[in-house]
């Protein structure tokens, strides 16, 4: 098959007035006679136009752990959401949208699944059984034969205990939830507290009482920090780490209602790093998990599996960072 170059070669101009003419450009400054001369060639070579790729669509399930309204009130997710849809629009995938309880709806043929929250063996059993091709995001319990995008916990706690440490804060509770994974009945604890259990034990400085089990809104840590401070003397400066932003944002306002300041008497760590965490009074320190790259890194293992074929399971940790604001460290300072 004659192609462009060729055509250049026999008429002696460049590849680039090839195409040009070829396509009809109108601002191109050459002869007729080399125009001419061109088409002939191109006659006598049987050339044709590649037509342009279509552009391939597939279609892949996105299976939601919360929500909209849900969604809403932890922004953590709304970040993961986003991650995935920026990326899925540079690879031309179709996402068609589904909640944990609509597994059962997702059509049979579907070219991948991507899965956000914590799912149980059930929910991976009916993953597989519509594809090979299932990404999990933040699926901490099960995920045997999916890739899977994850935060490495163990090191979000002792970045927050290690910060609160080295100004000397060795008072440090936690406030965190228990879940019960859709179609189980025990609830599980939270990975986090666990960690935090695990990382205070081995600095012994654990305090049982400081363990708190609340919900994961704003709301559950509102009501949470205030039957602390009503049931509780605060002997020395105390800190406490949520297991995320929305938790913090509550407890903060119980301990303002209490008229104690932050972090004189009480210091705050979130988890998550969400956009409102800068801009509440006082800042949050918070440990920063990269949600977007979390759900562009799930879609990018999709697109792995689609296109190279790879058939072996992916763990991939993403990294986290402390920022550092005024909850724990007072601006006056």
């Amino acid at each position: 098959m004659a192609t462009i170059k060729d055509i250049a070669e026999k008429a002696g101009v460049s590849i680039a007035t090839v195409s040009r003419v070829l396509n009809y450009d109108s601002t191109l400054s050459v002869g007729e006679d080399t125009k001419k001369r061109i088409f002939e060639i191109a006659e006598q070579l049987s050339y044709t136009k590649r037509k342009a790729r279509k552009k391939v669509y597939r279609n892949i399930a996105f299976v939601h752990w919360v929500n909209d309204q849900q969604e809403l009130e932890d922004l953590y997710y709304m970040g993961i959401r986003h991650g995935i849809e920026q990326q899925m629009e540079k690879y031309h995938l179709n996402l068609v949208k589904f909640l944990v309880d609509e597994i059962e709806k997702i059509p049979s043929d579907i070219d991948g699944l991507v899965a956000v929250g914590r799912f149980n063996r059930e929910h991976i059993e009916a993953f597989h059984q519509l594809t090979e091709h299932v990404v999990l995001i933040d699926s901490d319990f099960e995920h045997d034969g999916c890739d899977v995008v994850l935060t490495d916990f163990s090191k979000v706690i002792r970045q927050a205990v290690d910060h609160l440490l080295s100004i000397n804060i060795d008072s440090i509770g936690f406030i965190g939830g228990k879940e019960t994974l859709k179609g189980s009945i025990q609830p599980t604890t939270d990975i986090r507290e666990r960690y935090f259990r695990s990382y205070l034990e081995e600095k012994n400085i654990l305090d049982e009482t400081k363990l708190i089990t609340s919900g994961y809104d704003a709301m559950s840590g509102y009501h949470a920090m205030k039957t602390y401070l009503e049931t509780s003397i605060l002997e020395s400066q105390t800190a406490f780490i949520t297991a995320n932003d929305p938790i913090a944002i509550g407890a903060m306002k119980a301990i303002h209602e209490k008229g104690l300041q932050i972090p004189e008497n009480i210091a705050i760590v979130g988890i998550n790093d969400i956009s409102i965490s800068q801009y509440l009074y006082p800042a949050l320190t918070t440990v920063k998990i990269e949600k977007e790259l979390m759900g562009m890194t799930a879609i990018d293992l999709l697109m792995e599996r689609l296109k190279e074929g790879r058939t072996i399971s992916k763990k991939v940790y993403i990294d986290t960072d402390l920022v550092v604001r005024e909850t724990t460290v007072s601006s006056s300072k």
